[in-house]
């Protein structure tokens, strides 16, 4: 039960999942919302614009690795919950740098539960209850997956690249903070987030900019690594259930029941592509795909039961993966002017992920 009262800070609110959360915050709740984002290359206020002006939205420039200012927003903010979203989160980016992933994602959370825990411990238990830190981690977390069976919370951790093993480390870190200092946590891995906004190195959007732009459609091996794919409005409402009904000390897992390999997404969207916005020379999108090396360590299949979140919250997702592919292709199109800013910036559609080191 929330009151108007309430206030979440949001970490990483100025990201393609946390810009997600804030506007359906914003849009459906009477939650008090700080956005807190030191705007690294992933960051963009324009994803907020239409709740910028919103009475209950803050946005806060504040890098979470800085224990001071982050006690600061604990003092000043008074929140009812914090949903941690802030990170690094790109599997290629890690391996040519690891030590931003380690830094924001390891360091960053540890930060922020020792803030949190300082906050905590000037509460009465009257004022503290229902209060709650809501880590926001990924299905990565627990390694491949064979051609059979699924996620469940129960999983055992098994990372395989430098991102997973960060996200990992910090997940067990909120676990051990709940244990040992008896903090109101939850934790949240979810399967691979598509839809609006999403910052273009990814594989849906870096597929939708290289077919309109005529370019070669990279595809890593042959294209039969499989992923689940969750629609991030549908991922929005799912954080917002377990941020404020979610119980203290479980884990969620979140996803959109959409299995497809990587080639059958390729397909999908340039199939959309050649009838939506057809090629002039009348040939299909499809010609202009490429099979590129690998990436190292690439797993092989993830794939999430999120028949817990469903059971206990009463959450499923809304979109199914052709509708959500759809309307994501569509906004694409019809916002090639922020793909344009985006790219003229740090990243302009490059190959990552080989190893380079920084």
């Amino acid at each position: 039960m929330t009151t108007s009262r309430d206030t979440a800070i949001i970490t990483g609110g100025a990201g393609f999942i946390g810009s997600a959360v804030i506007r359906e915050l914003i849009a459906t709740t009477d939650i008090n919302v700080v956005n807190v984002d030191c705007l690294t290359y992933a960051g963009n206020l324009e994803t907020l614009d239409c709740i910028a002006n919103d009475s209950r939205y803050t946005f806060c420039k504040t890098d979470i690795r800085d224990p001071e200012a982050v006690a600061q927003l604990m003092t000043k903010y008074q929140p009812r919950f914090v949903m941690h979203l802030a990170a690094e989160s790109h599997v290629d980016r890690s391996i040519d740098g690891p030590a931003d992933f380690i830094s924001t994602n390891i360091v960053g959370t540890y930060v922020l539960l020792e803030a949190f825990r300082a906050y905590l411990d000037k509460m009465t238990s009257d004022t503290s209850a229902g209060m709650k830190f809501h880590h926001v981690s990924t299905d990565e977390v627990y390694g491949s997956l064979g051609a059979q069976g699924l996620f469940t919370e129960e999983s055992p951790y098994q990372p395989n690249s430098p991102y997973s093993a960060s996200k990992a480390a910090s997940d067990h870190l909120v676990r051990a903070w709940g244990e040992t200092y008896k903090m109101p946590v939850v934790v949240s891995n979810c399967s691979n987030n598509y839809g609006p906004w999403q910052y273009p190195e990814k594989l849906i959007p870096v597929v939708i900019s290289k077919a309109v732009g005529g370019e070669s459609i990279p595809v890593y091996g042959n294209g039969a690594n499989i992923r689940d794919w969750l629609f991030v409005e549908d991922h929005a409402r799912a954080l917002i259930k377990i941020m404020t009904a979610g119980i203290a000390g479980q884990t969620y897992n979140v996803g959109g029941n959409a299995e497809r390999t990587n080639l059958d997404v390729v397909h999908t969207i340039l199939g959309i592509l050649d009838e939506i916005r057809p090629r002039t020379d009348g040939l299909s999108y499809k010609e202009q795909i490429s099979f590129v090396s690998d990436r190292p360590g690439h797993d092989f299949r993830y794939a999430i039961d999120a028949n817990k979140i469903k059971r206990e919250l009463g959450w499923q997702p809304l979109e199914d993966f052709n509708s959500g592919i759809s309307k994501t292709v569509r906004w694409y199109l019809d916002h090639q002017h922020w793909l344009d800013a985006v790219q003229s910036g740090v990243y302009q559609g490059e190959r990552l992920g080989l190893g380079a080191k920084k």
